[in-house]
């Protein structure tokens, strides 16, 4: 369906028009404003250099797009009385929003230094892309946000996530057509396969093509029509085109293009609630083009700027120094008309105000995009309902991930009313063995099912797409609107989403700062699957570096927890479902474990973080450990205490410690992290002056890194992964990165004075251990019996 400015002229009456023309031109004249005025706003006089910032920054080209998109969702929300939430996807909308919020009234409320008259519109100047002031994105600084403009490629997921089980909300997304050339935003056009039209919002997705990114023309705005609708419908949406550069008419078009696709998902939203269809909707997009830089300065110094890609930031840059600059600029500004937009005082008129909508539904004041005032405490259950009994360290083993699945499963199913929490993960919930869950929720599936299928679920919270990216931008926009969820991943592809994880980090710490932004569920991860257990699936699967990546972030919202067993799993998934602001990374294995915490204990060596593990040791309280065995993870922690127990064994004289270590940020001294432990208390527990051989889970310098300023750190010595993978067994895999029980009982006896030469036959034999197996896997293609049967005997 395509709509043409001269078909549409009938729908609005020329007073509609007039008040629609008079908002866009204000949010125009006060996007302009941000960029480059810090004085003089109503320009009640000539523009002199002075007026201008010194310092141009801020980007004009997408302005006038979005400012068209606020105005004209302003007047369908007002018409219907629509709940709605707008991601701004474009990456340098910033001065277009925060000029519609500061219109509103919305930034004044969150703001109220930035009042709505001349004194507040020249604080509103001067503070953007200012010192002391506000980003030129959408930022979290500015209300009704969700979505940072600088998440190139995350808008559609997001608006997604932020429609999943809000049934009464309308998510409209604006894609700039330099963002719809990425990879994360290709993948989530197929979000609508997944939207439950009963339990789920609408999104309507309205693609901005203004022809040009920094540079370079874009794919979408130079293909034939006819091609990008084909590419829109194959993926299951119908397009309505908005064309022109003449406003009136695009005000017309752009009115009855709104009209339609919210009457097309009106009628979708009751055929399934109402009528009980179970067809997949084929919801609208809009594909509106525009001029890249509407109503800037069509040429400066004799070269075309509007419609061209020399309107992406600021098309006018010497301002101060050249007067023609200067002139078109006041010219450029004159051109809205601003003494018919606000009055005396600088406040908005009325017909600029005509479309406003009232209250929480305005844009900038909905609590959706403050999802911590929406938010309610997950219902979790009694951890000791779910764990695993342990009468003695060692003597069982359980799968860690598939206990938690229980848990899970239970959460799920408490959560079914209110559908609240959500699992997602790039095919491998099953894989992962949380399968439980499926008891309670199958797997939201809108496609094509057939008899073959299982688990698949047209209502369902599970989430799977075999798209990192995706997911992670559905969670995140399903926790910003005030819900709960879990992502679970195999850990070597984390990765994908490092860029992604980043900006929400920085998200979370810049609404630490802010009052207004109420707090939400924290964003946790679940990383199975790992290095040490994908002895199978061989080199490309092992990569244990997400959690190093994770601690180059800000401390105050980064944590991560290795969990050796299923009750220290259930207690950590426990704390983190309960937190709030942070990024939570728990890595825990999938393969039957050892037990080693009954449920009380695990809470307390939890809480903890860090602690001596008694019973595993030799040093029973009496004198000062030789040496000082640390683990973190849970392959390590078997071989820890697999090779206390060869030292107890061949040097029954020998003090050793066992200290295991699940919250990893512990390790930092307590100035630089929250969680991290004064001087006194990591010397107590690791010794100022005796050797600690540490087995890390990951790569074994980020455990230096950490703790590179303890005295005792001339005597840490580390074994972790080392990029030495392949297809194998697993205890060869351990071997292979020098992180298994034998080397670890010869890093002991190297390091501990004097055991050089008295323990010479013990370290042989351990060497000749590592031979051994390396001739058996050969000839039988699995471990040493002595591994696979050992067991804790302490």
């Amino acid at each position: 369906m395509s709509v043409e400015p001269q078909a549409t002229s009938a729908r609005l009456t020329d007073d509609e028009l007039r008040t629609l023309h008079a908002h866009w031109r204000a949010a125009n004249y006060l996007s302009v404003g941000q960029i480059y005025l810090m004085a003089n706003p109503l320009l009640t006089e000539p523009l002199r250099p002075e007026h201008v910032k010194p310092r141009l920054l801020g980007h004009w080209g997408t302005s006038p797009g979005l400012n068209l998109v606020y105005t004209h969702l302003n007047r369908v929300i007002r018409a219907r009385d629509l709940h709605a939430l707008c991601v701004w996807g474009p990456g340098h909308g910033g001065p277009a929003v925060v000029a519609n919020s500061w219109l509103e009234g919305t930034y004044t409320e969150t703001y109220p230094d930035v009042t709505r008259d001349e004194a507040g519109m020249a604080r509103l100047f001067r503070q953007f892309s200012f010192p002391g002031g506000i980003p030129s994105h959408v930022a979290p600084e500015t209300p009704g946000s969700i979505h940072e403009g600088g998440e190139l490629g995350y808008s559609l997921s997001h608006a997604y996530g932020a429609a999943f089980d809000n049934p009464d909300l309308l998510v409209a997304c604006v894609i700039g057509d330099g963002e719809s050339e990425t990879g994360p935003l290709a993948a989530s056009w197929h979000s609508n396969k997944f939207l439950d039209p009963v339990h789920d919002g609408a999104v309507l997705p309205i693609l901005h093509l203004n022809g040009y990114k920094i540079a370079n023309p874009t794919v979408p705005a130079r293909i034939p029509e006819a091609e990008l609708d084909d590419l829109l419908r194959g993926y299951g949406h119908d397009p309505i085109h908005v064309t022109g550069d003449e406003p009136n008419g695009v005000h017309r078009a752009m009115a009855q293009a709104m009209d339609t696709a919210l009457d097309r998902i009106a009628a979708l939203q009751r055929a399934a609630r109402e009528d009980g269809s179970g067809e997949r909707p084929r919801w609208p997009v809009i594909v509106l083009r525009t001029p890249k830089g509407w109503t800037g300065p069509a040429h400066v110094d004799r070269l075309p700027v509007e419609g061209t890609w020399r309107s992406h930031q600021v098309p006018l840059a010497a301002v101060r120094d050249n007067p023609e600059h200067l002139r078109q600029l006041e010219a450029w500004l004159r051109s809205y008309r601003p003494e018919e937009l606000f009055d005396a005082h600088g406040g908005p008129r009325l017909d600029v105000l005509a479309w406003i909508p009232d209250g929480d539904r305005r844009l900038g004041a909905t609590p959706y995009a403050n999802g911590g005032l929406l938010l309610r405490e997950l219902p979790l259950p009694a951890l000791e309902s779910h764990a695993v009994p342990v009468d003695r360290p060692g003597a069982t083993r359980h799968e860690p991930t598939a206990v938690l699945g229980g848990l899970l499963e239970e959460v799920m199913r408490s959560t079914a009313d209110r559908r609240d929490f959500r699992l997602v993960g790039p095919d491998e919930t099953a894989s992962n063995r949380l399968q439980a869950v499926y008891a309670a929720s199958g797997k939201a599936w809108q496609a094509q099912t057939l008899q073959v299928d299982e688990n698949l679920d047209r209502h369902g919270r599970v989430m799977e797409i075999l798209s990192e990216h995706t997911c992670q931008g559905w969670l995140e926009g399903y926790l910003l609107t005030g819900r709960h969820g879990l992502f679970s991943c195999y850990e070597a592809f984390a990765h994908i989403i490092d860029s992604m994880v980043n900006q929400h980090i920085k998200w979370l710490r810049v609404t630490r700062r802010l009052p207004w932004r109420a707090p939400v569920a924290s964003l946790n991860y679940l990383l199975t699957s790992h290095v040490w257990r994908q002895d199978h699936n061989g080199f490309s699967h092992q990569d244990p570096g997400f959690v190093d990546h994770i601690l180059n972030k800000s401390p105050e919202v980064v944590r991560v927890y290795l969990p050796p067993d299923a009750n220290t799993l259930l207690s950590v998934a426990d704390h983190v479902l309960r937190s709030r602001d942070y990024v939570n990374v728990i890595v825990a294995g999938k393969q039957p474990c050892f037990d080693w915490l009954s449920m009380a204990e695990a809470r307390v060596h939890c809480a903890r973080g860090a602690g001596i593990w008694d019973w595993a040791g030799t040093e029973n309280g009496t004198r000062e450990p030789d040496v000082v065995l640390a683990c973190a993870g849970d392959v390590p922690t078997q071989e820890v205490l697999a090779a206390a127990q060869l030292l107890r064994r061949e040097l029954p004289d020998l003090a050793v410690r066992v200290v295991n270590v699940v919250d990893i940020a512990r390790l930092l001294p307590s100035g630089e992290h929250p969680h991290g432990m004064g001087d006194f208390e990591y010397d107590g527990l690791f010794t100022a002056d005796k050797p600690v051989v540490f087995a890390y889970h990951g790569y074994p310098w980020l455990i230096h890194r950490l703790a590179y300023r303890r005295t005792g750190h001339p005597h840490l010595h580390v074994r972790g992964y080392k990029e030495f993978g392949t297809t194998t067994t697993p205890f060869d895999m351990v071997v292979r990165n020098d992180l298994d029980r034998y080397r670890l009982v010869m890093d002991v006896i190297d390091r501990v004075p004097g055991l050089a030469v008295r323990a010479a036959s013990v370290r042989q034999r351990m060497e000749d251990a590592r031979l051994r197996h390396h001739d058996w896997i050969r000839v039988h293609g699995t471990d040493l019996p002595e591994v696979t049967d050992w067991t804790w005997d302490g």
